[in-house]
């Protein structure tokens, strides 16, 4: 399917990915069926050298076990979707969600599709991509997947309220304060070891 990094074209191939509500619909502004999108990405993937994976894993039963993998295709939408998720779910969504993935990841690798476990997690997930539309633009390069620009109507991320420069938005005297809240149940707790220890 495709070729080692050394092998892949000196240029660098840049890809636009379209995704609706977490489901990839379009590359390059071309909307695609699913095994269409599959099929091109596997093809463009695996000529830049994306995707070969080569790892020992734990099986089932607890052995391990080294495999070879290829999948340009998978690996560019993992890396695409990713991408898109930063800008639009909030901190906490995502970091549950990386916990969910795993967990998830595993149910399907044991053959445990059909479980009340796996329904509710993929309804967790659902609902997560609700906002998950927009376009992931990505440069491929020598089997590297490089991030290079990523829109969304749904985007959480503002260029104006990101800075710490702007006093309008951001102001740094309010930073003492939170530091000290936020930190205080630390402080507390090495108060209170302090004063087991010295018993």
């Amino acid at each position: 399917m495709g070729v080692s990094p050394e092998m892949a074209p000196d240029e660098d191939t840049y890809l636009t990915i379209h995704f609706e509500k977490g489901v990839p619909t379009a590359v390059n502004g071309k909307e695609m069926g699913g095994v269409e999108l599959i099929e091109y990405l596997n093809e463009v993937g695996g000529k830049n050298g994306i995707g070969l994976n080569d790892l020992v894993e734990n099986r089932l039963v607890g052995m391990k076990s080294r495999g070879v993998y290829e999948n340009p295709a998978g690996a560019i939408l993992y890396k695409a979707h990713d991408i898109l998720e930063t800008i639009t779910l909030d901190r906490d969504t995502m970091h549950y969600k990386e916990l969910v993935a795993h967990r998830f990841a595993e149910l399907v690798y044991f053959g445990q599709w059909y479980t009340p476990l796996r329904e509710a997690l993929s309804a967790f997930v659902s609902s997560t991509q609700q906002t998950v539309t927009g376009d992931v633009k990505v440069k491929l390069y020598k089997g590297n997947i490089i991030n290079a620009g990523v829109t969304s109507p749904y985007t959480l991320y503002s260029e104006d309220f990101a800075t710490f420069d702007a006093d309008d938005v951001y102001n740094q005297k309010d930073s003492a304060g939170f530091i000290n809240l936020f930190g205080l149940p630390i402080k507390v707790k090495a108060i209170l070891e302090a004063e087991r220890n010295n018993k």
